[in-house]
């Protein structure tokens, strides 16, 4: 059986595999698991990438019908049951696809060019370095309009990763960066939170969401909602009817995708560039490839898509994974049904809004929820106690220790307009 794919659902189908008498070879292009809703904390400085990455090696070690591979897949024949991959053709009796998904630009002219999505390790590094960098250029910079335009963020997308990135990047940036440049004024600095919907996080209840955006508020973002970005350029935003923001970083949170090159296998995709699967989480007309997690389309009973969230994603590994021991490759098991455990958003320091167990918690109750589940699901003890060492220095001091910036970011330290 091949796993492609260590997310949430990749790596929860080869953990429920491990120990049986399935010979398993799980294939990503990382030689590590990422815990992706920690992800924007990277990108704002509070947590060092290894905090939330975990070797992939070291989570099978002792698991002797588990073999794990580095490489890209680069492509699929499933009449001929092969898996093209970097390092060689993996042929397959069972294929777990769980490759994840990629940032969703919506055809906006400019986005793909110019913002930086939010989606991998990838993107939330360069990142990083490019905040910083902006605010080394203008501690450099005598041009108050050029400088204007080096501190202003705008964050294109409401939902959950957007609302926590903005929060988090409103904390760096009038704490700890304008203490480190005391050249700059905090009315230079502009974070902007850009929502094409009404309300912010509109997949909790209204309530949640105009908690969370009047906490933002709070802390200085400016949070615009029912306004659609319409063009990103070099140094600027273009929103429907106009008007532009002077900015040199926009991050992109807008939405999420499946991989466009998955069209090209021949797969049925559906709304979002996801496969359509049936009940068992099979694609129809092989059902020896099952797809988990965000690439997988599947719709609820009231005929909703389910959501690409980590909860998904592992409760369908784990379903494919016992499904597959008991009912054999391509078996006819019951149809995998989702499990709700609601949904969290953090605001900030000491607030967040939850949406769990049936009940909606706000501030700093939900705070306390968010940063207990996230720790329960962190893998790796001594990711757990680095990323709890870093909350606490970071909660007592005001402080953040991650403002390194390192060579090969994607941004320079000139502005690249100047």
């Amino acid at each position: 059986m091949v796993v492609a794919g260590a997310g949430f659902g990749g790596l929860w189908a080869a953990r429920t595999l491990a120990g049986s008498d399935v010979d398993v070879v799980l294939v990503d292009r990382n030689n590590y698991h990422t815990f992706f809703p920690l992800l924007y904390q990277v990108a704002a400085a509070e947590l060092v990438p290894t905090d939330i990455a975990y070797p992939i090696r070291s989570i099978f070690r002792g698991t002797p019908n588990v073999e794990v591979r580095m490489a890209s897949v680069t492509g699929l024949v499933a009449s001929e049951r092969r898996l093209e991959t970097s390092a060689g053709p993996l042929r397959y009796d069972a294929l777990v696809l769980a490759l994840g998904s990629e940032a969703h630009f919506f055809s906006v002219k400019g986005a793909a060019e110019h913002a930086f999505a939010l989606r991998w390790m990838d993107d939330a590094i360069p990142l990083r370095h490019h905040v910083l960098t902006r605010f080394e250029a203008a501690a450099a910079s005598r041009d108050p309009l050029e400088r204007r335009r080096l501190l202003t963020v705008a964050v294109v997308g409401g939902g959950p990763t957007g609302v926590e990135f903005s929060g988090a990047l409103a904390e760096l940036v009038y704490g700890p960066l304008l203490k480190d440049y005391p050249g700059l004024d905090a009315d230079e600095v502009q974070v902007v939170l850009l929502e094409a919907a009404e309300r912010v996080l509109s997949s909790m209840p209204e309530r949640l969401g105009a908690f969370a955006a009047e906490r933002l508020r709070k802390r200085r973002v400016e949070v615009r909602t029912g306004v659609r970005v319409e063009e990103v350029g070099p140094g600027w935003v273009r929103l429907a009817g106009g008007e532009t923001i002077s900015t040199d970083t926009v991050a992109w949170t807008a939405g999420i995708q499946g991989d466009p090159a998955i069209r090209r296998w021949g797969l049925p995709v559906g709304r979002g560039g996801r496969v359509e699967v049936d009940g068992c989480l099979r694609v129809r007309g092989h059902p020896e490839i099952y797809v988990v997690g965000d690439l997988a389309y599947r719709e609820d009973a009231n005929g909703r898509p389910l959501p690409q969230v980590a909860q998904v994603a592992i409760q369908q590994g784990r379903y494919v994974g016992k499904a597959i021991l008991r009912h054999g490759p391509g078996g006819d098991a019951p149809p995998f049904r989702y499990v709700d455990p609601g949904m969290l958003a953090v605001v900030g320091r000491n607030a967040a809004v939850a949406h769990v167990f049936g009940r909606t918690f706000k501030g700093l109750l939900a705070w306390v929820l968010w940063l207990g589940i996230h720790l329960v699901w962190l893998i790796g003890f001594r990711n757990r106690a680095l990323v709890l060492v870093n909350w606490a220095w970071n909660y007592v001091t005001f402080r953040r220790s991650v403002r390194l910036i390192l060579p090969g970011a994607r941004a320079g330290v000139l502005p690249p307009h100047s």
